[in-house]
């Protein structure tokens, strides 16, 4: 099974017109970050995890020709925005797309797409299956992912855990309880919004604190703003284990 990363980079602290720091007019392709989400790959079965603003470049950028689901983590716009997307896929693959969210994520996907949802269909509009999220796992054909509770301040939002892989985003608490799901991954995907507080993200700090206490093999940072600073430079901070992720790396799980 392969991960792709289709993007680590999030809105928090991005203007809407680019300012002249060293990240944003940097040269290197890894400091080039769109909103986060990753794309999971079986022999058989493609899903995504969350579909921002930028989920067509990302898709177009990658050449995804087949998608089978799209799985929410929670309902804020630089995760959900772009999936209206989903109508090419039920075009070209001739099929209604299934996309897993908590009830609550349903209502938000509801609002912001109304026009989806509505009783009167106006043609060519996405044709979506709704699924709720729950704490059972998800199967989608041969991936079966295991939701797990974080919370994003007083939001609460699911992360997911494919065998020993487990992805989590836009979270600054995790309880023991849920902590206890995700030990034994080898591979973790963290937020790692700045270096400064914030009060719904984990820091770079307390995120490599947190990654030191469940000791994955291996840990990928995502979620990054571009105020924690130039990639090159940020990686030369991390432990050994520790690495920041880029738009475009492909893991194997």
């Amino acid at each position: 099974m392969v991960i792709t990363f289709l993007g680590t980079g999030t809105s928090q602290g991005v203007p809407i017109i680019c300012c002249e720091c060293p990240v944003c007019t940097s040269n290197n392709y890894k400091d080039n970050r769109l909103r986060s989400s990753i794309l999971i790959e079986s022999e058989h079965t493609n899903v995504v995890i969350d579909s921002g603003p930028d989920f067509r470049q990302q898709l177009l950028r990658i050449g995804l020709k087949k998608l089978d689901a799209v799985v929410f983590t929670h309902e804020h716009k630089d995760h959900i925005a772009g999936l209206d997307e989903v109508r090419s896929f039920n075009y070209f693959n001739k099929m209604r797309m299934p996309v897993y969210a908590t009830k609550r994520v349903q209502e938000a996907l509801k609002r912001e797409f109304a026009y989806v949802f509505s009783d009167e269909k106006y043609p060519g509009i996405p044709e979506i299956d709704l699924y709720t999220v729950t704490d059972a796992p998800i199967e989608v054909k041969d991936i079966t992912l295991l939701p797990i509770d974080v919370m994003h301040y007083k939001m609460p939002v699911k992360a997911y855990r494919i065998n020993n892989f487990t992805y989590i985003t836009d979270a600054n608490y995790i309880s023991e309880e849920e902590k206890n799901k995700i030990k034994g991954s080898e591979i973790i995907v963290i937020n790692a919004l700045r270096r400064e507080d914030h009060v719904s993200h984990f820091t770079f700090k307390e995120a490599i604190n947190l990654m030191e206490e469940l000791k994955p093999k291996k840990a990928y940072f995502t979620h990054i703003s571009h105020q924690l600073g130039l990639h090159d430079e940020v990686s030369k901070e991390l432990p050994s284990f520790i690495e920041l992720a880029y738009d475009g790396l492909k893991i194997e799980i």
